[in-house]
């Protein structure tokens, strides 16, 4: 019994002709009806009904047809399988991140590439709304990003790195520095110092003006977090800033903003659609790193 007798059987089954089988497994159709033949003489049963202008199964072939479904089922997973372990052999995945982070992605990599260290591994930097982009349409497998709190950006599925409150920093001798909270009305009177548009904490602050009928004052950007405190910490103005970085910085004065605008750090893939093995293995084993 040879595979292909059980795919022509199939065809000519679920098509009730021939013809239209030996179209649809392209061959001709006296070689379909040859393998079918051979496919009776070693069951020693008729499968087919060939007695009527369509062709139908017997008693034989209809108790016979979820079985060979099944074997042919059971062969296409086994390819797969085979598939899939040459892809974590010589595939590729690729990983995007915003700049300032806590996760240890030289760790991630290191793990990744002694385990699979044939697969190709491409990393690239961006801000949060390129890399949403980016994952979503399938040019990244995966991405740290910033987004707002409780916010899953359509089509992904996340795991939290970070969730915390946004805050307003200044220098230790700005005349806020004794203030410890700022509402968004007195915050856009002065110069900010913001991440680029497209950031997640610049996205977070923008919505949270646009809601209020504000517009922020940014006289300054930079590309991270502890560019925008260093600016600060100058007197340039005032950093919008994750908390992590305005309470730690020696030379800041953090200010909590009313109301309280938080950011979430997470790491995002594709909640469906077509996910190479090697980008898979890479996912799971990140957020098992951030659990």
């Amino acid at each position: 019994m040879e595979l292909r007798q059980l795919e022509y059987f199939v065809a000519v089954a679920e098509e009730r002709n021939f013809t239209r089988a030996a179209e649809r497994v392209h061959v001709a159709q006296p070689a379909i009806s040859a393998q079918i033949a051979r496919l009776e003489r070693e069951v020693g049963q008729r499968l087919l009904d060939r007695s009527r202008r369509e062709t139908r199964l017997t008693a034989a072939g209809d108790a016979m047809l979820p079985h060979v479904r099944a074997a042919l089922s059971a062969v296409a997973n086994a390819r797969l399988a085979v598939d899939e372990l040459a892809q974590l052999v010589r595939g590729t995945v690729t990983l995007g991140t915003v700049t300032s982070h806590d996760v240890d992605i030289p760790a991630l990599l290191a793990d990744f590439h002694h385990a699979h260290p044939a697969v190709e591994i491409t990393l690239s930097t961006d801000n949060s709304d390129a890399l949403i982009d980016d994952v979503q349409s399938g040019a990244l497998d995966s991405a740290i990003v910033s987004v707002g709190s409780d916010e899953v950006p359509s089509g992904l599925a996340v795991e939290v790195v970070t969730d915390e409150a946004i805050d307003a920093a200044v220098c230790l001798d700005d005349p806020w520095a004794g203030r410890t909270s700022i509402g968004l009305a007195r915050l856009v009177e002065r110069q900010l110092i913001a991440l680029p548009t497209g950031a997640g904490i610049r996205a977070q602050l923008e919505r949270a003006c646009t809601a209020a009928g504000l517009k922020p004052n940014v006289a300054f950007e930079a590309s991270t977090p502890g560019a925008l405190a260093e600016l600060a910490a100058r007197g340039l103005g005032v950093a919008i800033l994750p908390q992590s970085v305005s309470r730690t910085h020696p030379g800041l004065t953090p200010i909590a903003i009313k109301p309280e605008l938080r950011g979430r750090l997470v790491f995002a893939w594709r909640s469906s659609g077509p996910m190479s093995p090697a980008a898979r293995v890479l996912v799971e084993m990140a957020r098992r790193l951030l659990r």
